[in-house]
């Protein structure tokens, strides 16, 4: 039996999708929003179950995007 952190959310992340729209590398996210690789990878595999709202601010910044495009319901 999975624990609560596996539960579907209900919300899907779209960074893999922005990254290609926009010919950006994760590392180069990275760099430009000061957070790691790693952490952006949970979010670009849509594992995340939680972002600070300073973080999603500034990948939308980077991405030159809403939060809405980034974050959508299932």
């Amino acid at each position: 039996m999975g624990s609560a952190d596996d539960e579907p959310t209900g919300i899907r992340c779209r960074l893999d999708a922005l990254l290609t729209e926009r010919a950006m590398t994760l590392t180069q996210l990275s760099e430009r929003v000061g957070v790691s690789v790693v952490n952006l990878s949970v979010l670009k595999n849509d594992r995340a179950r939680a972002i600070r709202f300073s973080t999603l601010v500034a990948i939308c910044d980077a991405l030159e995007c809403e939060v809405g495009d980034l974050l959508v319901r299932d």
